[in-house]
């Protein structure tokens, strides 16, 4: 489940469930799917352009893959820290990154969390994933990791699909979906040593320092279907030149 931008409410927990529950859309998202299924009718779906074929986007759960650029540049930033640091990775609901780097290098270990069980192709490397169920996550995952990439869904959980304040305030889903992954990461990382890259809405970045003492970076990740909220990496350490450096200026 990439939910790489977008606002949506509750996804769905059980497929059957009747078609009142199917999430809704804000008018923000409603205006990406438009574009996004603009461009599917001139191109083939789950194509990337650079040799990786991605299961097509599901915008029913917020998801929205990166584009080819951007997938490359922060796979390769991942590369490195996993070889820097002789850790594998956890990917939480960012498929996208999970299929580049194991394009890039099918040798690093990587275990991609993810609520979306059509990613269950990968295998061992699959662990289902809820977001509101922070820590129901196999024991044997526990402080493994000192690399973790984080991509928060913008849903809502306890929320009914018609309430008000899904549409008027955004920001509160998303709010409370980072809180929720801000306890995945606390179990997946390493204790006392390890690196995060989070990708979210730049409207997170001050909540994003206060949970997790992360910041911007001058890089600016971008999406296949031009999202028009601004989206921005932030991480626990200066990347340096390869992401741009932080960026602490508002």
């Amino acid at each position: 489940m990439e939910n790489e931008g977008g606002d949506s409410t509750k996804a769905r927990t059980d497929a059957d469930e009747d078609d009142d529950d199917q999430p809704m859309l804000s008018s923000q998202a409603l205006d990406a799917l438009k574009e996004y299924l603009s461009e599917q009718n001139q191109s083939p779906s789950g194509s990337t352009g650079s040799g990786i074929t991605l299961v097509a986007e599901d915008w029913r759960l917020s998801q929205f893959w990166y584009d080819t650029e951007t997938a490359e540049i922060i796979a390769k930033e991942v590369l490195d820290l996993c070889l820097s640091t002789q850790s594998p990775v956890a990917f939480i609901a960012c498929p996208t990154l999970y299929a580049y780097l194991k394009y890039i290098d099918g040798n690093i270990s990587a275990q991609l969390l993810e609520y979306d069980k059509r990613f269950e192709q990968y295998g061992s490397d699959f662990t289902f994933y809820d977001y509101n169920h922070p820590e129901e996550i196999p024991a044997a995952l526990k402080h493994a990791f000192k690399v973790v990439v984080a991509d928060p869904p913008y849903l809502a959980s306890e929320m009914p699909s018609g309430n008000d304040l899904i549409h008027q305030n955004p920001q509160l889903l998303s709010k409370e979906c980072l809180e929720k992954v801000a306890q995945t990461v606390d179990f997946l990382a390493h204790p006392t040593d390890f690196r995060l890259l989070l990708l979210t809405g730049d409207v997170q970045r001050d909540r994003a320092a206060e949970l997790l003492g992360l910041y911007p970076c001058g890089f600016r990740p971008q999406h296949s279907s031009k999202l028009g909220n601004e989206f921005r990496l932030f991480t626990n350490f200066d990347p340096g030149k390869n992401l741009g450096g932080w960026d602490r200026e508002k």
